[in-house]
């Protein structure tokens, strides 16, 4: 059962990041991508993993320790909770990127990189989308005439 919610977990995700990543301009892609539930199936199978292990999950995460977290890892169920964990936040980080790219008006072609390397190792990937962010600046938004206040 582990090893299936392992697999499944990058298999719920994937269809996600094809949207953002090959068909950007699509316009399903950005009705489906607004969503935050687009996170759900992984956090669900995340929650099947984690929520039986409480009892060893709650000390390790309330007083870490190299060691602590290296036993909770260690077994099948943590690895899979774990991969499932950056997964779904991974995702969810991708998401937030590429809603403001859109915002701001960055390339596709720009964003497609910075969106692989979120899937890869996702801090640098946030570190490579808010470096590049602050070039492209939101369109600022008309303020209401005085009749419309």
């Amino acid at each position: 059962m582990t090893e299936v919610l392992f697999t499944l977990t990058f298999a719920v995700a994937a269809p996600f990041w094809v949207l953002m990543i090959l068909l950007p301009n699509w316009s399903v892609t950005a009705r489906i991508i607004k969503s935050p539930l687009m996170v759900a199936p992984g956090l669900l199978i995340y929650a099947v993993l984690v929520l039986p292990a409480l009892a060893e999950v709650l000390p390790a995460v309330l007083s870490p320790t190299l060691d602590g977290v290296r036993e909770l890892l260690g077994g099948a169920v943590g690895a899979a909770a774990g991969w499932a964990h950056m997964i779904v936040f991974d995702l969810f980080v991708g998401r937030w990127a590429w809603l403001d790219s859109r915002e701001r008006g960055v390339p596709s072609l720009i964003m497609a990189p910075v969106l692989v390397l979120t899937i890869l190792l996702g801090p640098l990937g946030l570190a490579a989308y808010l470096i590049i962010r602050g070039r492209w600046t939101r369109p600022a938004t008309p303020r209401p005439a005085a009749a419309e206040r």
